[in-house]
């Protein structure tokens, strides 16, 4: 009777064991990580069985929601002033936190539009290519695209001039969609973004010294409990991984 008991245990531990495995990972990554993360979440699965579900948004709705509870097993922001947030406030996984990746800041305007030659080391020429127009960014005060964008922008001394004309978006992919549908003539958007959407073109890439660096830090969450959450992680800066994420425009942090 005790053998046979203590086979049934066993069977029951292996059966949970394979259940743990077999649950949802579940990843919280910022907008701009939509294509190359759901990628990648499809190669980690064939590779491994482990199934991961990606969640989108911009990096700071995704840190308040984590800061308020929500379930989640990894954190990946475009931005290591939220990831700071979150790690003091003892949301992460101690030593799990790495750079992941960079990446640019674009301006861009509908793929149609033919706006006048501009050039950001001359600011009129910018102001005149928007006219009356709408230029799209991600929200300034909160969203780390849009922050960035702010940056540039009075980096070149455009901030002031364009505030009146500017229309703040919930995150990056959304200022994006504005261009894309043509309701903004131009945006400001990470160069992954107009890589991903065919509606846009590329007028201009901000140098990389006009605003700070764009860093997408990962970091396992504090209260997962999915047995793969730190392999996952670690999975994300493999050779194969990195693949992914260099065809969709991505670099390594600086």
């Amino acid at each position: 009777m005790a053998r046979f008991l203590r086979a049934l245990l066993a069977t029951a531990l292996l059966f949970a064991a394979q259940c743990a495995l077999a649950a949802p990972l579940t990843v919280f990554a910022a907008a701009s990580l939509k294509e190359s993360l759901d990628e990648a979440a499809r190669a980690y699965r064939r590779e491994t069985g482990t199934p991961v579900r990606v969640s989108c948004a911009a990096s700071s709705a995704l840190a308040r929601q984590l800061a308020q509870g929500a379930p989640a097993d990894v954190v990946l922001l475009a931005d290591r002033d939220w990831m700071d947030h979150l790690g003091e406030r003892g949301l992460l996984r101690g030593r799990t936190r790495h750079d992941l990746l960079g990446n640019a800041l674009v301006l861009i305007a509908p793929r149609d539009a033919r706006p006048a030659r501009l050039s950001l080391a001359q600011p009129s020429t910018v102001l005149a290519a928007l006219g009356d127009g709408r230029l799209a960014l991600a929200l300034t005060a909160s969203v780390p695209a849009g922050r960035y964008a702010r940056a540039a922008l009075a980096s070149h001394g455009l901030w002031a001039p364009l505030r009146p004309r500017v229309v703040e978006a919930e995150n990056v992919r959304a200022a994006l969609l504005l261009v894309a549908r043509g309701e903004a003539r131009m945006g400001v958007v990470y160069r992954t973004d107009a890589l991903a959407e065919p509606r846009v073109r590329v007028l201009a890439t901000f140098p990389g010294r006009s605003h700070p660096p764009i860093v997408y830090p990962v970091a396992v969450v504090a209260a997962s409990r999915h047995p793969r959450a730190e392999a996952f992680a670690q999975w994300l800066r493999t050779p194969p991984a990195r693949a992914i994420f260099r065809r969709h425009g991505f670099v390594a942090p600086r």
